[in-house]
């Protein structure tokens, strides 16, 4: 009897990665242990600062600076769980005269990490589309990083400690915030981009970028000991993907969205598709965006082209799948 693989694999409790995380998709040759770990942030400490587990879900951000230092512990496979247009991240006071992205140049912004992808996207168009450059705005850290590297030159302080960035913003010590949740009703915040949809929109069918934020990799030791591992990892994504698809489009009575129908049908058509496709070449623009701005941003300390993300073995089994 063939003994059978035993691996620990931790990510988000996203639709399309759920139907693997309970076990109604199977990797072929392992027993997958799982778990959903919540908030990403955690996940991503535990990861980066213990290499916890086997198989997980990692910063973008953070995966490329470590490749571009030279740092292989990890191996990415090209599933990506977790991504987000980050136009509508960007927040400023319902009273602030803030009213453009070009407003943004002189203010102090408040941020969860500098490092982290969320603000490696958010600077990217800033810089590209509007001629804010990250030396241009006062970053304001409320956390620390997770990811040891060389501060790059551009103006960021600490926040006082205990500082969040809602509180920042409520009272007046930052101009604007850039967050992942929406802040609290008693902040009084508003998006800086108001039709922030549309502009997401205009802004993907322009660029084909949508923003990656988290990248599936596998330990080193693991992915060397056990070459074949990468196929079956693709095929067991795309199979739980498939099925959350289906769940999504069975889902469209009972769901507590009365135009949920409609949002699926215009999402598709605007992505020509599926709106999260694996693999590297549908989402080259994206890709290529990331690790030029990480250089450009002074985040990494040379230039990288997007196959340095993807060992040959993760790109040729992408590759394998799509041929089955």
């Amino acid at each position: 009897m063939v003994s059978r693989l035993r691996l620990s694999l931790a990510c988000g409790p996203y639709d399309r990665v759920r139907p693997l995380l309970q076990g109604l998709v199977a990797v072929d040759g392992v027993d997958l242990t799982t778990l959903e770990v919540s908030p990403a942030s955690e996940l991503f400490w535990r990861m980066l600062r213990h290499e916890e587990f086997d198989i997980a879900e990692l910063s973008m951000s953070n995966y490329i600076m470590e490749i571009a230092r030279g740092v292989d512990r990890f191996v990415a496979i090209p599933v990506f769980p977790h991504r987000s247009f980050r136009h509508s991240s960007i927040w400023v006071r319902e009273d602030s005269r803030l009213e453009r992205p070009e407003d943004l140049a002189g203010r102090h912004i408040g941020i969860p990490e500098y490092s982290m992808t969320m603000l490696l996207f958010t600077r990217g168009f800033l810089a590209d589309d509007h001629g804010v450059r990250p030396s241009d705005i006062h970053w304001v850290q409320a956390r620390p990083e997770r990811i040891e590297y060389e501060t790059p030159d551009v103006p960021i302080e600490n926040a006082p400690a205990g500082s969040t960035l809602d509180g920042l913003l409520r009272a007046g010590d930052v101009d604007a915030i850039v967050t992942t949740r929406v802040p609290e009703a008693d902040v009084g915040a508003r998006r800086l981009f108001r039709d922030a949809v549309s502009i997401e929109a205009a802004y993907y069918q322009r660029t084909r970028i949508f923003p990656i934020m988290h990248i599936v990799v596998v330990r080193r030791s693991v992915f060397d000991a056990n070459r074949w591992l990468a196929p079956n990892l693709m095929k067991a994504f795309e199979d739980s993907k498939a099925i959350a698809y289906r769940w999504l489009h069975d889902s469209q009575p009972t769901a507590s969205l009365p135009w949920l129908a409609l949002d699926v049908e215009r999402e598709w058509g605007i992505f020509g598709g599926d709106p999260f496709p694996y693999g590297i070449d549908p989402n080259l623009p994206t890709l290529a965006a990331a690790v030029r701005w990480s250089f450009e941003q002074g985040l990494s300390p040379r230039s990288l082209e997007v196959d340095d993300l993807f060992p040959r073995e993760a790109r040729d089994a992408f590759a394998f799948h799509r041929q089955r």
